[in-house]
């Protein structure tokens, strides 16, 4: 999300809200151990202007490259935002 939040700030897009309700796939073996086979992100924004909105959808897969988290992981971390604005 800091990632997220720092290039929609250089790219002139500006968040009023954000949440996020992450959901993960998780592989569980016999013995009970186990690992995420993928998690995927469900943010839901509001910018401040309609003009925002497809510049907010693009910077989620540029934050993605950037996250050190997603970075570090050995499964797939995907993003569904859905983003709408004030005027």
């Amino acid at each position: 999300m800091l990632w997220y939040l720092h290039l929609c700030a250089v790219n002139g897009v500006v968040v009023m809200e954000y949440t996020d309700n992450p959901t993960g796939k998780l592989i569980e073996n016999a013995d009970g151990s186990g690992r995420f086979e993928e998690v995927v992100l469900h943010p839901q924004m509001v910018v401040s202007e309609k003009f925002m909105v497809e510049k907010a959808k693009e910077l989620h897969y540029d934050a993605n490259k950037m996250c050190f988290i997603a970075n570090s992981v050995n499964f797939p971390v995907n993003h569904f935002p859905v983003i709408t604005s004030l005027k």
